[in-house]
């Protein structure tokens, strides 16, 4: 049985990412965030070491961490073009895990099923455009990002509810939750509607919360 010594790595670098957001040492919090989800995606890989697992779903969760990376690694500037470049990293990271767990959720759902989820999908993507403000040339990427966002919402919720094992869609459904919650808090901070102290670091505990919910999930969906 090998150690994992990435999970440990990875848990000292998000206390002392979280510490330097408590702290408001901003350059301690940039320094480490960088290196979280390679951290996580090393820790997934000497997991799949010493497990079966279905090598499409590792594959694509491996894949969904990597472009968090890349948009953790674009998001630290605000220029236009790397902003717009972090937000589609992330999407396309959300459309790897939708990937994982979509059709599985979704399988053999009834139409009225798909046109609820599908209303409720747009419907909360419009009222929280609205409510965040979000305008100018950011609006297009933020509409279709926060589209996607919702769709992996929707797809852990319908896993929760139509799946039979309740705990790993619990801990996919949280995840996804917590996803939404803390870019919520980004495009509110980015957009002026929302500012407190502490904004930070309640985006930074919930996002990373978030992806580790969502690799525990899915590691206990790939395993045979």
């Amino acid at each position: 049985m090998r150690r994992n010594l990435p999970v440990l790595f990875f848990v000292i670098a998000t206390l002392l990412n979280w510490a330097g957001q408590y702290l408001g040492n901003d350059a301690l919090a940039s320094a480490v965030k960088p290196a979280l989800m390679p951290l996580l995606a090393a820790s997934v890989l000497v997991y799949a070491l010493n497990h079966r697992l279905d090598g499409r779903k590792l594959a694509l969760l491996v894949s969904a961490e990597l472009f968090g990376f890349a948009g953790d690694t674009l998001l630290l500037s605000n220029d236009f073009p790397l902003f717009s470049g972090g937000i589609g990293a992330f999407l396309i990271g959300h459309l790897c895990y939708m990937g994982i767990f979509g059709g599985e959720s979704w399988k053999k759902m009834p139409w009225a099923g798909w046109l609820t989820g599908l209303l409720v999908v747009a419907g909360s993507v419009f009222g929280l455009v609205r409510l965040l403000r979000v305008s100018g040339e950011l609006l297009p990427p933020m509409a279709v990002y926060g589209f996607v966002l919702m769709m992996l919402v929707f797809s852990t919720f319908c896993g929760l509810v139509r799946c039979r094992n309740k705990g790993t869609w619990a801990f996919l459904f949280v995840g996804s939750l917590l996803f939404a919650f803390s870019d919520c808090l980004i495009a509110a901070g980015n957009f002026g509607t929302l500012d407190f102290a502490l904004q930070g670091f309640v985006i930074m505990t919930t996002y990373v919360t978030a992806q580790a919910l969502l690799a525990v999930g899915t590691l206990r969906l790939a395993r045979k």
